[in-house]
């Protein structure tokens, strides 16, 4: 433990800190993230009214619409109550349209069931889980496959040039 003394008085440094107040309570929340080949999905979750926002904007202005489907799955299958009492912001970086949008869902599926282990409970937390699982496992379980490097001697990963003997 390091003492300083304060040279104008003999009391130590450290019992002047330990007699200030502690600062508020700060607000619960919590922070996850999402994975898809490049792509970095960051969901920071806190108190709120059921808003999600992808950096900065509406879940439902996230390009493109096709894949629209696929940031919802996570709210339809537990259910907009599930997220009434919460607000997430995400920000998502990296990598192309598909692979943010499979970024963003996994951030917000992990997103709930942190909150709800950390501010709920584990029970209420095993039953989301299985819920997400029994769906899809990529809502929790990261993707790891990666695009492989090209090699010497061929025109891909794989491909080889092709072999003449004349």
């Amino acid at each position: 433990c390091y003492l300083s003394y304060n040279r104008t008085n003999s009391t130590p440094f450290l019992s002047r800190i330990m007699s200030t107040p502690a600062p508020a309570a700060s607000k619960r929340a919590v922070q996850t993230f999402g994975k898809k080949k490049t792509a970095i999905a960051v969901a920071y979750v806190t108190d709120g009214k059921g808003m999600i926002r992808v950096n900065g904007q509406p879940l439902k202005l996230v390009k493109p619409e096709i894949l629209q489907f696929k940031l919802w799955e996570p709210i339809l299958l537990l259910g907009k109550e599930a997220f009434s009492g919460i607000d997430i912001r995400i920000r998502v970086k990296g990598g192309g349209y598909t692979a943010q949008v499979y970024a963003i869902r996994q951030s917000i599926a992990k997103a709930l069931i942190a909150w709800t282990q950390k501010y709920i409970d584990e029970a209420s937390k095993v039953q989301i889980r299985e819920t997400l699982v029994a769906y899809d496992r990529t809502l929790l379980v990261a993707d790891p496959r990666r695009c492989e490097p090209k090699k010497f001697g061929g025109r891909g990963a794989r491909a080889r040039f092709q072999k003449s003997y004349r």
